[in-house]
């Protein structure tokens, strides 16, 4: 009879990838598995377990197999439809929540271009509820996900659809915009190796050299933001000048890179104090 004990054991996988395949088919805490690691383990549990445990061996993301994914301490639902939400992309938000906070204003604007699970969109709402987030998508599936995690957690986001700027057309001027956009190079060997491989190219690549659409967001961003504003877009380990030349030609000022945990130049904005003419 199988126990936590012996699968633990047996295993060919990571202890904790083990653990949390446990925790889910048996719909338990981690603490339970310690407490109960010598009771007897149900065959429709088992079987369930080892079906994920053949996708994981097989190069499946956790992600996917769970259906869910941690992000700025909330748990994100995802499907092979939409991005994985990553630990470098915590710093996309948190730069979103610093501006918002330092514009002290109530009713603050945010857009969030190419939402996906919603992640970044829901975290900056959860954070500053009074800011009023908007967040996009080209992707009918990726917006059903993020509208899914946003009336889970109690975030109060609007969500359009279409690409880029075209999908808040009419929109009024806003104060903050943060974007994770498809950034990978169409020839990056990386898009076919681990997690990538199951991931939604066109969430990626732009199919070019990785700049298309860090172009487009960059370009578009006068036109859309408040005197004052800020963009932020996250962008390729190596793309950090290339992103500030594209900010610094729109006229954005104080431009600047943020470093990720692991010293990568991961995020790239600046602040836009031209006014439009009307």
């Amino acid at each position: 009879m199988d126990t936590v004990r012996s699968v633990l054991a047996a295993s060919r996988l990571p202890r904790l990838e083990t653990q949390m395949f446990l925790t889910h088919v048996l719909g338990v805490p981690r603490a339970w598995l310690i407490a109960h690691d010598t009771d007897p383990l149900g065959a429709e549990a088992m079987e369930r377990f080892h079906a994920l445990c053949e996708r994981r061996l097989a190069g499946e993301p956790m992600a996917y197999l769970l259906g869910e994914r941690e992000f700025m301490g909330h748990g994100f639902q995802v499907v092979p439809g939409v991005l994985i939400p990553r630990p470098e992309t915590e710093l996309l938000v948190e730069t979103a929540i610093h501006h918002v906070m330092a514009l002290g204003k109530p009713g603050v604007r945010v857009l969030d271009l190419g939402t996906g699970s919603g992640a970044v969109a829901v975290s900056v709402a959860l954070a500053c509820p009074g800011a009023e987030v908007i967040a996009t998508d080209l992707s009918v599936e990726a917006l059903d996900v993020a509208r899914g995690n946003a009336r889970r957690l109690g975030a109060r986001v609007r969500f359009m659809q279409g690409s880029w700027y075209d999908a808040v057309s009419g929109e009024a001027a806003v104060d903050v915009i943060v974007s994770n956009p498809p950034y990978i190079a169409a020839n990056d060997p990386h898009l076919s190796q681990g997690d990538l491989r199951y991931e939604p190219s066109t969430a990626l690549t732009d199919g070019g050299d990785g700049l298309g659409a860090l172009r487009a967001i960059v370009s578009g961003a006068p036109a859309r933001l408040n005197p004052g504003g800020v963009l932020w877009v996250e962008h390729g380990w190596d793309q950090a000048v290339d992103v500030r030349g594209m900010l610094g030609r729109a006229g954005f000022s104080e431009v600047a890179s943020k470093r990720d945990l692991a010293g990568i130049e991961r995020i790239s904005g600046g602040s836009y104090n031209i006014h439009r003419s009307t």
